[in-house]
């Protein structure tokens, strides 16, 4: 039988380099912080300006771009869409065969393209003239046409592409990235975007998860483990024993929370419990809680920096749910 060869180092191309890729990728970070640096001192009014516009739009936020701009105006627009504005990606030459008809007079078009003069961009820029759409640039070249059309052009400064010589968009689409998130992060402010808002768009993952209120994740009033305070401590073992909970909340006549009795504090005080002490002596008082709209990734952290592991959620000083850190972790909290 024919052996098979041991892997050949050389056959995968694993022998001394003429390069070495650490100082290459170290450099290429270098080169597009130098760009990012370049453009956070050169960005002015214009951004306030492109803001304004892009918030006032009715419509949605169009965002075009041909090439390399135009995956980094796809993501722009995910971004855009994902934190509460309204936006679309159109490829630029699907717009000259009826994608025109995605962009209506109500929007507000944000066109990438470093040199301002591709040509994809032709059609779509003539449709803006047509039906009075205003567009905000993003460009390299203040006197090109892509700039000339534009009610808001924002420049991209000067700086070196990080691949050398062949000037491959590697800086300049990095720059257009960043900027376009700047522009998502400052709409979103704008329009006071809250985490609870952003949850919405995002139900999915552990992000998703961590953005969940606690209202969504806790056991409602019929599993509540609950004792008056009144009640004799033999009494409470039995109700942590079976609330599944390893703790039991003590309530007044009013049905307001005062205190939190564990199965830790049965064990640290079971000189109390033989001498059938009231579960006001042994509970805890003013414990922690949560809100229903805290967000289920606060309610964990809260849990694990004060060591306990369920917590009572409170409305108007009363017991409304309670969530234990498993309610937290099996839906993908971490």
């Amino acid at each position: 039988m024919a052996r098979l060869k041991e892997p050949d180092k050389l056959s995968y191309g694993i022998h001394a380099r003429m390069t070495d890729p650490l100082a290459i990728a170290r450099d290429v970070l270098a080169q597009e912080i130098k760009g990012l640096e370049s453009l956070k001192t050169t960005l002015g009014e214009d951004f306030a300006c492109a803001v304004a516009l892009l918030n006032c739009a009715t419509g949605r936020v169009v965002v075009t771009g041909m090439g390399k701009s135009g995956h980094v105006a796809r993501k722009i627009a995910a971004t855009f869409a994902s934190t509460g504005t309204p936006a679309l990606f159109v490829h630029p030459a699907e717009a000259s065969h009826g994608d025109l008809g995605m962009i209506s007079a109500d929007d507000v078009i944000l066109a990438l393209s470093k040199s301002g003069e591709t040509a994809e961009l032709g059609d779509l820029l003539a449709h803006a003239a047509r039906f009075t759409i205003p567009i905000v640039a993003i460009t390299g070249e203040a006197n090109s046409t892509l700039a000339k059309a534009a009610v808001v052009t924002l420049i991209l400064p000067e700086a070196d592409e990080a691949c050398g010589q062949t000037f491959a968009p590697t800086t300049s689409t990095t720059m257009m990235m960043a900027l376009g998130d700047a522009l998502a992060v400052a709409l979103l402010r704008e329009r006071g975007f809250t985490a609870g808002d952003f949850q919405g768009f995002h139900p999915g993952g552990r992000l998703g998860a961590a953005l969940r209120r606690a209202s969504d994740l806790m056991h409602r009033v019929d599993a509540l483990p609950l004792t008056a305070e009144e009640t004799a401590m033999p009494e409470v073992v039995k109700i942590i024993s079976t609330g599944g909970f390893g703790c039991v909340g003590v309530v007044d006549g009013n049905g307001h929370l005062k205190g939190v009795i564990t199965d830790g504090d049965i064990r640290r005080q079971f000189d109390k419990i033989a001498q059938n002490r009231l579960a006001r002596d042994v509970m805890t008082e003013e414990p922690r809680t949560a809100a229903p709209d805290t967000l289920a990734g606060d309610v964990l952290a809260h849990m694990s920096r004060n060591k306990i592991t369920a917590i009572f959620v409170v409305e108007n000083e009363k017991p409304v749910g309670i969530i234990h850190v498993h309610d937290c972790l099996s839906i993908g909290v971490l």
